[in-house]
């Protein structure tokens, strides 16, 4: 008789840490109990938990502030460029999708979000001084561990992504609580795997979300399918390109990385004894230990991508990650301008808020933050090829060319040595 896939997962985790059982439990206590203790703080200070850092004083954070940024793992960076030339990137766009009636985005009859990649826009925002040392510094805030990486967090690289320009009134319910950059495979790849291992062996406020330990050459996604990253961002990012405040379509965040990411790899060993409208649901004395039924708690929608091959998002809800009490914890950014910029670390819940109810756009590029190491720089070598043909990147659907609308721009719009290393161009 086979042994379910996700069983023999389990039992494969549980046999490569010795004790798990006991210290997984123990662990699993401290990690509610301290998910009640910050939950309630989220809830109860919203989007004034999110840190926020002046460009000007990135070189200059005291320690303490650099731990509430790691802890936290999502904070606003004001004015990495002026208002007036992010304004000016903004018209720019406005100019390119007026210019080109068929531009192609999401939804298909009203685009608000783009599958562009090559306006000069966002070529000149990218390779940007100030953006890129913007980048290089949520690089380093990561550090190597005893098997010295192959990472240069000195040297940033350029991933070509996409804008959005959402209108007021537009309702967007297809990006929930969710994580990019892989789900079922934080437990099946080892190398992968590896990077959670101080949790795996029950001593989970040890993890450092920020170690490189397990982060290069793991399988992140399913290869071949689209629209997942297939590198290593140590940070999500986008540049404001509008003045957006909270309920006028942001991202939200749960703004605790050591916390979450503690609680999302426990979550699949232990299931409730009680339905959810018993009043002792939340207690830890009613999460059982489990490594024999076939479900993957937590992550079954993910993990059975890992099955069927099928792209599936690693979406997080009420039902299934009950403590995080996701409707208070998911808070908004607060109110960013135009040239202010927005991280959030690679294992951070996000989400976009569901309803625009302010009366201007919300508008934003997205530029994460990319560090040089062999598989980044091997996609950028290949992203470049694509860039000189007018071809989206590697990461996205293929079969069109920009080069057929108007105003579309050519790597001859970076002119910063710095960009056009960062984009490959020597």
């Amino acid at each position: 008789m086979s042994v379910h896939p996700f069983v023999q997962l389990k039992l494969e985790i549980a046999q490569s840490y010795p004790d798990f059982e006991s210290k997984a439990t123990h662990a699993w206590a401290t990690i509610l109990e301290e998910m009640a203790r910050v939950t309630k703080a989220i809830a109860d200070q919203g989007p004034d938990y999110l840190p926020i850092v002046e460009y000007s004083e990135l070189n200059s954070l005291s320690p303490d502030r650099l731990a509430e940024l790691r802890r936290k793992g999502s904070f606003v960076v004001r004015n990495v460029v002026s208002r007036d030339e992010a304004v000016s990137w903004k018209s720019g766009l406005d100019q390119f999708v007026s210019s080109n009636p068929n531009v192609e985005g999401t939804p298909e009859n009203n685009p608000q979000y783009f599958q562009i990649f090559h306006t000069k826009p966002q070529i000149l925002a990218r390779s940007h001084a100030n953006v890129l040392n913007t980048q290089t510094w949520c690089n380093n805030l990561y550090t190597h561990s005893s098997d010295k990486e192959p990472v240069d967090l000195n040297t940033p690289l350029t991933y070509i992504d996409r804008f959005r320009i959402r209108q007021p009134g537009f309702s967007w319910g297809a990006h929930p609580p969710h994580i990019d950059g892989g789900s079922i495979e934080r437990w099946q790849d080892p190398k992968f795997r590896s990077c959670f291992d101080s949790i795996l062996k029950g001593d989970w406020q040890q993890h450092n979300p920020y170690s490189l330990k397990g982060r290069i050459g793991a399988r992140i996604s399913t290869k071949g399918l689209p629209n997942q990253a297939s590198i290593f961002r140590t940070f999500q990012g986008w540049l404001a390109l509008s003045d957006t405040a909270p309920r006028e379509g942001t991202l939200k965040v749960f703004p605790d990385i050591l916390l979450s990411t503690s609680y999302i790899m426990l979550r699949p060993f232990f299931a409730p004894t009680k339905d959810s409208s018993d009043p002792a649901y939340l207690a830890a004395e009613n999460w059982r230990f489990d490594l024999n039924s076939p479900t993957f708690h937590g992550v079954s929608q993910a993990a059975n991508a890992g099955v069927s091959g099928a792209a599936r998002p690693f979406e997080f809800s009420d039902s299934t990650h009950p403590h995080m009490n996701l409707e208070q914890t998911m808070i908004s950014v607060p109110t960013v301008h135009p040239g202010d910029m927005v991280f959030w670390q690679c294992d951070v819940v996000h989400a976009v808020e569901k309803e625009h109810i302010g009366r201007e756009d919300s508008s934003v590029m997205y530029i994460p933050a990319v560090p040089d190491c062999p598989q980044n720089a091997d996609y950028v070598k290949d992203q470049l090829q694509l860039f000189l043909k007018g071809c989206p990147p590697p990461d996205f659907p293929q079969g069109r060319t920009e080069n057929d609308y108007a105003l579309h721009g050519t790597v001859q719009d970076i002119t910063n040595p710095v960009g056009r290393k960062a984009l490959g161009v020597f």
